[in-house]
């Protein structure tokens, strides 16, 4: 059987987490699913500081741009200068649709950037169009 496809889902509000989390999760492709609650906690797994020595490396990362502690941009920006990370393809997955948080994630390398929709239906069709594309569709490296 194959490995995993490992997610790093990096998100402080609990609700949406879980939400992503139980959507991916009826996924019929097999996805382990990796949940920071703050930039600082995703750089710390990234850079596979104690206590992530072990961790998997994310395939892919879905990433919150209001965070705590460390934000989204600032994670970001740091991924995409890390050469054992930059190749990893993030989603900006926020709540902001300001043009500015646009054009700032994608000058900072976001491979895209996704507005979460206000309703739950909607909300779990985005997560399953960006699991359906960056799985099935994309070549990852």
């Amino acid at each position: 059987m194959s490995q995993p496809l490992n997610i790093l889902l990096i998100e402080d509000n609990p609700g949406d987490a879980d939400l992503v989390a139980e959507t991916l999760e009826q996924s019929r492709l097999r996805l382990d699913i990796a949940v920071a609650v703050d930039g600082a906690q995703a750089l710390s797994r990234l850079m596979r500081e104690p206590p992530f020595e072990e961790v998997a490396r994310p395939d892919l990362i879905l990433l919150d741009l209001n965070l705590p502690k460390v934000g989204g941009r600032e994670v970001l920006a740091r991924i995409k200068t890390e050469p054992h990370l930059k190749e990893i393809p993030v989603v900006v997955l926020t709540s902001s649709d300001a043009e500015h948080d646009i054009v700032k994630s994608y000058e900072l390398g976001a491979n895209c950037y996704v507005t979460k929709p206000v309703g739950l239906v909607a909300f779990q069709s985005i997560v399953q169009a960006i699991e359906g594309f960056w799985f099935t569709v994309v070549k990852l490296p």
